[in-house]
């Protein structure tokens, strides 16, 4: 007679540990996210040169920070925990600091 496994997953213990998992991706993106409303609320003048390069560096850190919490993501514990919106923040935030530093 075979005995009937229980899912790892259940339904009950997948809302606590989205909440686990969540939090350090929040304090992941927290940075991105500050770094993003300093690009949005910096001006540049047209011939400066230096605040230009500074907001440059803060859309690489951006990108920078986006790529890590995705490659967070890709680990098998998230993929089968976490929702697929825990991918949009990322793209939104690059998105933002790409079109900041394309229209300056």
């Amino acid at each position: 007679m075979r005995l009937r496994r229980e899912s790892i997953d259940l339904p009950e213990d997948r809302g606590c540990l989205q909440w686990v998992l969540g939090v350090p991706l929040g304090l992941l993106y927290a940075p991105a996210v500050y770094f993003c409303v300093l690009l949005l609320i910096a001006e540049a003048d047209p011939g400066d040169d230096r605040t230009r390069a500074d907001m440059g560096s803060g859309a690489h850190a951006v990108y920078f920070i986006c790529l890590l919490g995705l490659l967070v993501c890709l680990l098998p514990v998230y993929r089968r925990t976490m929702n697929r919106w825990w991918y949009v923040l990322p793209a939104l935030l690059s998105a933002v600091a790409w079109v900041r530093i394309a229209t300056l």
